[in-house]
């Protein structure tokens, strides 16, 4: 169900500039994003799992709030992390 150690540095890799760059913002989302999806085919399967899916609405609400702060900082990187990630159709 976790993200491995592996999975986390290439998203941060790919998201964020370097493995060791875990602070910034387009690699947080990014690492958001992944772990929102595995817990939604979770749920597919585990429908009664409320504190599950109370733990997926708080994900959610914690990546709205970076991609609040990317978009008002930073609108070019914003723009370019929702088209990579696929989030908005």
């Amino acid at each position: 169900m976790s993200l491995t150690t592996e999975k986390k540095t290439s998203i941060f890799t790919e998201f964020g500039g370097g493995a060791q760059n875990t602070g910034s913002i387009e690699g947080q989302v990014a690492l958001l994003t992944e772990r929102i999806s595995q817990i939604s085919k979770h749920l597919q399967a585990n429908k009664k799992d409320f504190s599950t899916h109370r733990g997926l609405m708080q994900l959610v609400g914690r990546r709205k709030s970076l991609l609040t702060y990317l978009q008002r900082h930073n609108l070019q990187g914003y723009r370019g992390l929702i088209e990579r990630l696929g989030l908005r159709k």
